[in-house]
């Protein structure tokens, strides 16, 4: 992640390994979009958004002046993190469903957002981790290789919650059952290879 391409895409890869794992921001998602329509999946996406740009930002002003004492330590946590994620995601994808509720939704989809995310212990730990990790050596690299990460992190989030919402919306099918576990499972082996490799750039150079 040496540069702001990469960045970009490794940010959208990880970012698509969380925003496809079945979980309370994708189910806001689609108890939303039966109520509001296809806009659901963006204005969920921005609430995700919003709480994950105030703890990136916490990330950076508190590790990023005691970034050179810290590096090995997070490369260390982060590194592993993403490989036990991956194995999880894998494991995951066995049996993955993306099945609508039964009930529909009550009150804004951009609060929905801002809640799901911020109850989930799912992604305080992957921000306190993984997050971390990736955020700080981007920040090694220059401001604009972190913010690209970010980019590519969001656009993810934006681009699935609003391809989900749009399909609930219209009743249909957004993939089928083994497609989505395909994608869910690639993404996971997407974590593992990045993680032993980020171990290992972080402990070889």
């Amino acid at each position: 992640m040496d540069g702001i391409l990469p960045a970009l895409i490794v940010g959208f890869v990880i970012g698509l390994s969380g925003a496809l794992a079945p979980g309370p921001t994708l189910v806001a998602t689609i108890r939303s979009s039966l109520d509001c329509g296809w806009t659901a999946g963006p204005l969920v996406a921005a609430g995700h958004a919003a709480i994950e740009a105030i703890v990136a930002l916490a990330i950076v002003a508190g590790l990023a002046a005691a970034a050179d004492s810290v590096a090995v330590p997070v490369a260390f946590v982060g590194g592993t993190a993403l490989i036990v994620f991956g194995a999880l995601t894998v494991r995951e994808s066995r049996t993955a469903v993306l099945a609508a509720p039964t009930d529909s939704a009550t009150g804004s989809p951009l609060l929905a957002g801002v809640v799901t995310s911020a109850a989930n212990p799912y992604f305080w730990l992957w921000w306190l981790s993984v997050g971390s990790g990736l955020l700080l050596k981007g920040l090694a690299a220059g401001a604009a290789v972190a913010v690209a990460f970010m980019i590519g992190h969001w656009a993810s989030d934006f681009g699935w919650f609003g391809l989900v919402a749009a399909g609930t919306a219209g009743g249909k099918t957004i993939l089928s059952v083994r497609q989505y576990r395909i994608i869910l499972a690639a993404c996971g082996v997407f974590l593992l290879l990045f993680g032993a490799s980020y171990l290992w750039r972080a402990f070889s150079g």
